[in-house]
C-alpha cells in the first residue's frame, strides 16, 4: 500500500512523510477517524514507507523487496492485531491472518461489517482476547527479521478491554526500532492509559468530492450516480462501496412516504412501515437509511438557511428538499437530526427494530405536526 493508491488526506500523506524525514518516528500512535476514511490504509503506507529500501520524495517506491512484501502484507516484521470472534479461548488473530489478509487487499477501507462477512459471524461478538495480548508481546520481544523497524498496526483497539494493560509497559517502553500504530474509530471506547502513551493522528472524513472521483475513476460509475452515492455515504468510502452494489438508491422512496405519514399522523401507515418495512431492511439497511435521513435533513437545512451551493442534490430529492424546507422551522429540523442520530446509535447496539422505529415515528410526529420537542432537550 503506498501512499498515492489512497484517495484525499494530501496534508496527512505529507506530514507522515515529514515525520520519518525528520527522524521523529513516535513509537505508539494512534490513527483515528471514522469508519471509510482510509485511516487503516494510511497505517499501513506509512509503515511501508518507513522500512522502504529506497524511500522517494513522497512515497515508498514500491519496487524494493521491503515493498513488494509489504503490498502482499507478507513481510516478516509486519503483525496486524485486529478483532475476531475466538472458537477456543487460546486462539489468536494471526489464526485468521489469510482471511485477514484477503479481506484487506480486496477493500484497504473495509469496517467491521465487512470484516465480519469475511469470517461468517454476522451475530457473534468481536474481541482481541487476552491470549491475542500475550502473543503480541511475544513476537514483539524477538528481533527484526529484515527490516530496520518492526511494526504492529492493531485495528480497533477498542475491542481491548482489562487485557489491554498486559501491553502498557510495551507500548510505553517498547524494544528499540519497534512500532506501534493502532487504528481506531472511537477514542472514547479506548483506554485511557493506552492513549496517554501514543500520538494522535486524526483522520478526518473523505469529502464528497473524493468519494465521487473514487467511484467514477475506479468503479467505472456514472457521474450522476456517483454523486447521489457520495451524498448517501457521507464521507465514509465503505458505505459507498455498498451502496455502488445495489441497483438504485432503495431509501428515497421509502424516507418520502415514512415523512408523509409522519406529518400527517396517519398511525395505521405508520405502525405497517414500522411492524413490516422497517425491519425487512436487516440492521445494516436500516443504519443505511437512517444516515441517509440525516443528510437529507441537513440539506434541507443548507436549502432553509439560504446556502444553495452547498446543496448535493438533483432531480426528486432536490424538490423535496426545496418543498420540505419551506414548511418547517429550524429547530423542527434539528430536532429531527438529533432524534435520527440516537436510533442509529441504538441500531448499532441491537435495540428490536420495530419498536425503536415507532418511538422515532410518534416523536416526529410530534416535531412536525404539534411542535412538541422530547422532554429536556433544547434547541437554538
Amino acid at each position: 500500500m503506498q501512499f498515492k493508491d489512497i484517495i484525499g488526506h494530501s496534508q496527512i500523506k505529507a506530514h507522515l512523510v515529514q515525520t520519518v524525514k525528520d527522524n521523529r518516528v513516535s513509537h505508539a500512535q494512534l490513527f483515528l477517524g471514522p469508519e471509510g476514511s482510509g485511516s487503516l490504509a494510511l497505517a499501513v503506507a506509512y509503515a511501508q514507507y518507513v522500512n522502504c529500501e529506497n524511500k522517494q520524495e513522497d512515497d515508498s517506491c514500491g519496487v524494493c523487496g521491503s515493498c513488494n512484501k509489504y503490498q502482499k502484507l507478507i513481510h516478516p516484521d509486519l503483525h496486524f492485531s485486529y478483532p475476531f470472534f475466538a472458537k477456543g479461548k487460546d486462539e489468536v488473530a494471526a489464526t485468521y491472518l489469510e482471511e485477514w489478509r484477503k479481506a484487506f487487499l480486496e477493500n484497504p477501507y473495509m469496517g467491521l461489517d465487512f470484516w465480519r462477512r469475511h469470517l461468517d459471524a454476522e451475530n457473534k461478538q468481536a474481541n482481541i482476547n487476552i491470549a491475542e495480548a500475550h502473543d503480541i508481546i511475544k513476537k514483539l520481544s524477538l528481533k527484526a527479521f529484515e527490516a530496520e523497524y518492526k511494526v504492529l498496526i492493531m485495528w480497533f483497539p477498542e475491542f481491548l478491554d482489562v487485557q489491554g494493560n498486559a501491553l502498557l509497559k510495551l507500548i510505553e517502553e517498547p524494544p528499540a526500532k519497534t512500532l506501534f500504530l493502532l487504528v481506531a474509530e472511537n477514542q472514547d471506547r479506548i483506554l485511557n492509559t493506552i492513549i496517554s502513551r501514543t500520538q494522535l493522528v486524526k483522520i478526518p472524513r473523505l469529502s464528497h468530492d473524493d468519494i465521487t472521483l473514487f467511484l467514477m475513476q475506479r468503479r467505472n460509475a456514472v457521474a450522476q450516480k456517483a454523486n447521489e452515492i457520495a451524498f448517501m455515504a457521507d464521507g465514509n468510502l465503505q458505505a459507498a462501496l455498498d451502496l455502488l452494489e445495489e441497483e438504485s438508491n432503495p431509501y428515497f422512496d421509502l424516507l418520502l412516504n415514512w415523512l408523509r405519514f409522519v406529518v400527517t399522523d396517519t398511525g395505521l401507515h405508520i405502525i405497517r412501515l414500522c411492524e413490516e418495512d422497517f425491519p425487512k431492511l436487516g440492521r445494516e439497511n436500516q443504519k443505511n437509511f437512517l444516515l441517509y435521513a440525516v443528510n437529507m435533513f441537513r440539506q434541507i437545512v443548507l436549502m432553509q438557511q439560504g446556502l444553495h451551493q452547498l446543496v448535493l442534490l438533483q432531480g426528486q430529492e432536490l424538490d423535496f428538499v426545496q418543498k420540505f424546507s419551506s414548511n418547517f422551522k429550524i429547530e423542527q429540523l434539528e430536532a429531527a437530526i438529533d432524534l435520527l442520530e440516537k436510533t442509529h446509535y441504538k441500531v448499532e447496539r441491537n435495540a428490536n427494530p420495530k419498536i425503536l422505529f415507532l418511538d422515532l415515528s410518534l416523536q416526529l410526529v410530534l416535531i412536525f405536526k404539534y411542535q412538541t420537542f422530547p422532554q429536556g432537550t433544547q434547541y437554538i
